[in-house]
């Protein structure tokens, strides 16, 4: 009857430690594919930023060739070749005079931001640095 009991009492730490040795590989695994969830979600959010940003850029340039067309449309009329060059050469038709308004140049006013309103990243709590890591909000664009 000691023997059954020493062999339980010899069993019991052996499986305390197997099961310690379980939980922690299984904690590893699950850091493990935590990780490599993270790393790829920072890519595509990062990557659907920049097709955001394309897109933006995209419709901006549409817009922007869109003006220019009408520009150029514009330019074949004759009334806004004479608005341009009474504008822009100070051209007048024969028999009228042109006046020149000179008007006093305004002083410039610089204003320069105190180091006090700057947030740097590192004045950031360490929560929000790890939830922008998490987010990939601290990924800098390319270019």
């Amino acid at each position: 009857m000691t023997d059954t009991l020493e062999k339980t009492t010899k069993a019991e730490p052996l499986r305390k430690q197997r099961w310690g040795w379980v939980l922690a590989v299984l904690l590893l695994g699950a850091l493990a594919l935590t990780v490599s969830g993270i790393l790829p979600f920072r890519e595509m959010v990062s990557q659907q930023r920049q097709i955001d940003r394309a897109h933006e850029q995209l419709s901006a340039l549409e817009d922007e060739n869109a003006t220019l067309t009408e520009d150029i449309e514009m330019l074949g009329t004759d009334a806004e070749i004479e608005r341009i060059a009474r504008e822009q050469y100070g051209l007048v038709r024969p028999g009228e005079i042109a006046y020149v308004v000179v008007t006093p140049e305004e002083s410039v006013v610089v204003t320069v931001p105190s180091n006090d309103s700057i947030v740097r990243s590192d004045q950031r709590p360490w929560w929000r640095r790890v939830w922008d890591f998490v987010a990939g909000t601290d990924v800098q664009p390319d270019g």
